[in-house]
């Protein structure tokens, strides 16, 4: 696509993630290159966020993956830290294009919220010795 299309294309995403970002009341931490992490003040409101982001970057002929995942995080001035991070950065690696897929703790916290999800069973995360079940946030 050559590097004058991406830099728009990568301009487009962003801008569409902070949207559905400030909409979710969810709070940019950091940019990855074309990836984000984001803090959120509820575990439903993360995946709602991920679902509108999936549904909204077809149009610029991209598709992107999401993990989500809830826990305690270290403060490191505006950075973050801990295994709650980790844990979701690797949930994010297992994710198939355009999907959303969340830890069991998740699964379990947004009991009542709505949200349908599909057991993917459980999966190995790279430096975790115990599996993590995940499931899939379907519409």
């Amino acid at each position: 696509m050559g590097d004058r299309q991406w830099r728009s294309t990568l301009e487009a995403h962003h801008a569409a993630v902070r949207s559905e970002l400030e909409r979710h009341r969810g709070r940019e931490v950091k940019t990855t290159g074309d990836g984000f992490l984001a803090l959120f003040d509820g575990p439903a409101r993360a995946v709602r966020c991920a679902q509108t982001i999936v549904s909204a970057v077809p149009p610029l002929d991209l598709e992107v993956r999401a993990g989500v995942h809830t826990g305690e995080v270290e403060m490191m001035g505006d950075d973050v830290s801990g295994i709650a991070v980790h844990i979701a950065a690797r949930i994010a690696q297992h994710a198939k294009a355009s999907e959303v897929l969340a830890s069991s703790t998740v699964k379990d916290l947004v009991a009542g919220a709505g949200l349908k999800f599909v057991d993917q069973g459980p999966a190995e995360l790279k430096g975790f010795t115990e599996p993590i079940r995940l499931f899939a946030a379907v519409t």
